[in-house]
């Protein structure tokens, strides 16, 4: 998560650090240094942003998964019409990772 945060900050950094230590951290080939507590202010942030990417790739799968029967030849129930639309709908409104691990994915229909 450290090198996500320093990315976030300055795209362009170089560095190296070890084990997760974030007072291990290097700055390579002329890269302003950037404070701790600038990097650690970012680590909430990356979870977040970690979690989420998480949850929409769950997500897409589960929308995958059903793409066939959204084909102009097929006629969706309106059980699988609500279930792919509260599955776009899933991301909606959350803010921290406590509200992403809540998540609970609705159940796909039988039909």
């Amino acid at each position: 998560m450290i090198d996500r945060a320093i990315k976030k900050i300055n795209p362009n950094a170089e560095f190296t650090y070890f084990e997760e230590d974030i007072n291990t951290i290097q700055w390579l080939n002329g890269t302003t240094p950037i404070p701790v507590a600038d990097i650690q202010a970012q680590l909430p942030i990356v979870e977040f942003d970690m979690a989420m990417e998480d949850l929409r790739a769950k997500r897409n799968k589960l929308l995958a998964d059903t793409d066939y029967l959204a084909l102009s030849d097929n006629t969706m129930s309106a059980e699988m019409t609500t279930y792919r639309q509260s599955l776009r709908d899933i991301t909606n409104g959350l803010t921290t990772v406590a509200d992403v691990e809540a998540v609970v994915f609705p159940t796909k229909p039988t039909s």
